[in-house]
C-alpha cells in the first residue's frame, strides 16, 4: 500500500513539472519573450515616433507605409528636421522612440541617450540650380562668383558642415546670401528662385527633378554623409523601436533607400 502511494505521488510530481515548465518558458508577455518579434512573427504593436533627418522625408514616408502594412497594429509618426534640431529635442526629453541623423557626429554626441547605432545609408552632395541651370553653374569654383546668389545650410547642420568641408578643401570662398536650418530649406530657396544655387544632398535634388538641376561634384572633391539609426533609451516601446531600427537594414528597406538615390551603408 505504502509503495503504491509513493509511486502515485511521484507520478503526480512529474506531471506537474511537465505542465509548469512549458508555461514558464512562454513568459508572461509574448512581446518580450520573442526578442524583437511577437508570436505571429511581426514586430510588437506600438505607436512609434521616429525623429529623422530632413533628407529622409520622402523615402521614410514611403518606407513607413510598407512597414505598417507588414506589421499590422504598428503606427509610425515621423518628425523631420535638421539633425542638430533633432539632437536638441532628444536632450530636452522629447517623447520619441528612434532617431536617424545625417551624420555620425550628431549621433555619437547622444551616446548616453541612445542604444547602439547602425549606419543604414550614405549620401553625397550636389550643386542644385534652377531648372535648366540659367546661371550656367558648372562646378564648385563658380559658387565663388559674387554676382551669384548662393544659399547653404548653417554649419551646425550636417549638410552645412559637409558643404563647408568641401569648399574649404578646394580653397573656395563662398559668401552665401543665407544659411538655412536644414537641407530642405536650402532646396526650397533654389526651387522658388530665391537663390541661384545651393549645395544639397543628391537625394534631395532628385525629389524635384522638374524644378531644379543637379550639378555633380566629383568624388575626389565631394563628401560622404553617413546616416546612423538608433533606438532612444527613453522609449516606452523599446522592443517595437528596436524592431523598426533593425528593419531599416533589411533588403526591403534598403531597396527603398537605393531607389531614392541613397548609397549602400
Amino acid at each position: 500500500m505504502a509503495s503504491a502511494l509513493i509511486l502515485r505521488r511521484a507520478a503526480a510530481a512529474v506531471l506537474t513539472t511537465a505542465l509548469v515548465v512549458p508555461l514558464s518558458a512562454c513568459g508572461s508577455d509574448g512581446k518580450d519573450s520573442g526578442g524583437t518579434k511577437d508570436d505571429s512573427g511581426n514586430a510588437p504593436k506600438a505607436d512609434l515616433t521616429v525623429l529623422a533627418a530632413s533628407s529622409l522625408t520622402d523615402v521614410f514616408k514611403t518606407a513607413g507605409k510598407a512597414y505598417e502594412k507588414e506589421n499590422p497594429g504598428t503606427k509610425l509618426k515621423f518628425s523631420f528636421a535638421g539633425s542638430q534640431e533633432l539632437a536638441a529635442q532628444v536632450k530636452q526629453g522629447a517623447p520619441a522612440d528612434a532617431l536617424v541623423t545625417a551624420d555620425t557626429r550628431t549621433m555619437d554626441g547622444l551616446g548616453s541617450d541612445t542604444g547602439d547605432s547602425t549606419v543604414i545609408a550614405k549620401n553625397r552632395l550636389v550643386i542644385a540650380t534652377g531648372k535648366d541651370n540659367p546661371e550656367k553653374v558648372e562646378n564648385l569654383e563658380d559658387l565663388a562668383d559674387p554676382e551669384l546668389k548662393v544659399v547653404l545650410a548653417a554649419p551646425e547642420v550636417p549638410v552645412g558642415r559637409y558643404s563647408e568641408e568641401v569648399l574649404d578643401k578646394q580653397k573656395i570662398d563662398v559668401r552665401p546670401v543665407s544659411q538655412e536650418p536644414n537641407v530642405r530649406a536650402v532646396l526650397s530657396k533654389v526651387e522658388l528662385g530665391e537663390a541661384d544655387a545651393g549645395i544639397v544632398y543628391k537625394t534631395d535634388a532628385a525629389t524635384v527633378p522638374d524644378k531644379v538641376d543637379a550639378i555633380r561634384i566629383p568624388d575626389d572633391e565631394n563628401a560622404v554623409a553617413s546616416y546612423p539609426a538608433a533606438t532612444l533609451k527613453s522609449s516606452k516601446n523599446s522592443k517595437a523601436a528596436e524592431a523598426f531600427v533593425k528593419w531599416l537594414s533589411t533588403p526591403e528597406a534598403q531597396k527603398f533607400l537605393r531607389d531614392a538615390g541613397f548609397q549602400k551603408p
